[in-house]
């Protein structure tokens, strides 16, 4: 069974002086999160940009994937607490270079080596990686608490 999610931007003036917004189609989420270049490329002041939204995917990917992983060798986590780290740079051309993925989690029963082994495994695994993979550098750090 295929989902689709829907989501929708507007975008009024030109590039680095006008602004937009995007929204949440299908889940209603957020609605109207205002864009600009300069928050994009320079400091966000308390806009998003699309690879925050991006970052924001990466992230909840990842923690539901390595739960998934967790459960499925019998140490299932008790928290996980992933970041994403999205880097825009100015190439050739304006790209996203990395992804770093940072994750904390408590997990019992699971050694040190196991957990990390299972983090790499679910940095190339979970389906947002998976559509970044061969474009994008991916790294993991792991750490196991408790």
């Amino acid at each position: 069974m295929s989902v689709i999610s829907h989501a929708e931007a507007t975008w009024a003036g030109p590039l680095t002086t006008g602004d937009g917004a995007v929204s949440a189609v299908s889940s209603h989420a957020f609605t109207s999160l205002p864009l600009t270049w300069a928050a994009r490329t320079e400091e966000h002041g308390g806009l998003t940009s699309p690879e925050e939204l991006l970052a924001s995917a990466h992230a909840a990917c990842y923690a539901m994937q390595f739960a998934a992983n967790l459960n499925r060798v019998g140490t299932p986590a008790t928290t996980l607490d992933v970041r994403a780290a999205v880097t825009f740079d100015k190439l050739d051309a304006w790209t996203v270079v990395s992804s770093a993925l940072t994750v904390r989690g408590t997990v019992p029963g699971i050694s040190p080596a196991d957990f990390a082994s299972i983090a790499e495994t679910t940095k190339d695994g979970c389906p947002i990686s998976r559509a970044l993979v061969g474009n994008v550098t991916l790294t993991i750090e792991a750490t196991l608490e408790g």
